[in-house]
């Protein structure tokens, strides 16, 4: 396991820009030993957080530490965080091993280190090209390899998955899930969900500066909810027993009814049960990438340890906890 904590923690952390409020009263922890990723649509405020963490960016309010410390009083900071905020930022005449080298000097870091990292990310043979001559993928594992040249306890990846290609994401995936397992910390930022599914444990998402989930992705799925649609021969009754069993609805305007919590088999039963004739049933589950959709756009009013709080459409339905 490598040395060191590696523990984010960001506290009551806000960031106005004149009238705009980029990031508003932000709180999580990024603990070592998992991969953490940071959504949220673009203009959500990701790059500013990571850009506060990092020291580049000044807080209007509340604190981001590293190792308990801002960025700029960490010791030696490049051997603690490595980071990847823009992956071109490379001068175009430079082989990969220069601009590497580059780095590593200013770093106070032996050169060994530069070819570990081009091996690393899968660059060895391409170490003598210019980097100017790289594809938007290349320049990603470029940008990586200078993150890793301090062997960092933390890395901290700005869309790193950006131009990668399936097999390039599948390779990402791995690199990053067996840095965590080594006990050290990974935060990735992305605002597509599914580009990062399968590489994440924990999430932290935030919409218009403000954070609208923080857990396990397996407490994400869990508040994926399904619903039925129906349509009754007696609605009102059937309605009234949906809701005497705890299930929310809707009224459609086709005259379908929308069951949240329940999938067609539950509703048929319970209208059979009732003595109530049905004429057509659908089921819908919502998967994650829509919930997503619906978390960062004020849909859902928060997500909670055992599954989501829906809002109620005009009114109607769709209340309490999933």
């Amino acid at each position: 396991m490598h040395d060191g904590s590696g523990r984010l923690i960001v506290q009551g952390l806000s960031k106005s820009f004149g009238p705009v409020n980029a990031v508003q009263d932000l709180n999580f922890t990024v603990r070592p030993g998992s991969v953490t990723g940071f959504l949220g649509p673009n203009g959500s405020g990701k790059t500013t957080t990571l850009r506060m963490l990092l020291g580049l960016v000044t807080p209007t309010a509340g604190t981001a530490t590293i190792n308990g410390l801002p960025f700029h009083q960490l010791p030696n900071p490049a051997t603690v965080v490595g980071a990847v905020l823009d992956a071109q930022s490379f001068h175009p005449g430079r082989t990969a091993r220069q601009h590497l080298r580059c780095y590593a000097a200013a770093m106070n870091v032996p050169d060994a280190q530069v070819d570990r990292a081009l091996e690393l990310v899968g660059l060895s043979a391409a170490a003598k090209r210019k980097a100017g001559a790289f594809s938007l993928g290349m320049r990603q594992r470029l940008a990586l390899a200078t993150a890793l040249l301090g062997d960092p306890q933390v890395l901290v990846l700005d869309e790193p998955a950006n131009g990668l290609d399936p097999e390039g994401i599948a390779w990402l995936r791995n690199f990053l899930k067996a840095f965590a397992a080594s006990g050290r910390t990974v935060l990735m930022s992305s605002h597509f969900l599914r580009e990062i599914e399968h590489t994440v444990d924990q999430l932290v998402i935030i919409s218009r500066g403000r954070c609208v989930f923080d857990g396990h992705l397996d407490q994400l799925r869990a508040a994926q909810r399904s619903r039925a649609f129906v349509q009754a021969a007696d609605p009102s009754k059937l309605v009234d027993k949906l809701q005497e069993a705890g299930y929310g609805i809707e009224y459609l305007q086709d005259g379908r009814i929308a069951v949240t919590g329940a999938d067609s088999r539950a509703v048929a039963d319970l209208a059979l049960e009732a003595g109530i004739a049905l004429y057509g049933m659908q089921d819908e589950r919502i998967g994650l990438e829509q919930l997503f959709f619906q978390l960062t756009n004020g849909q859902y009013t928060s997500v909670q340890q055992h599954g989501a709080q829906w809002p109620a459409p005009d009114g109607q339905g769709f209340g309490g906890n999933a």
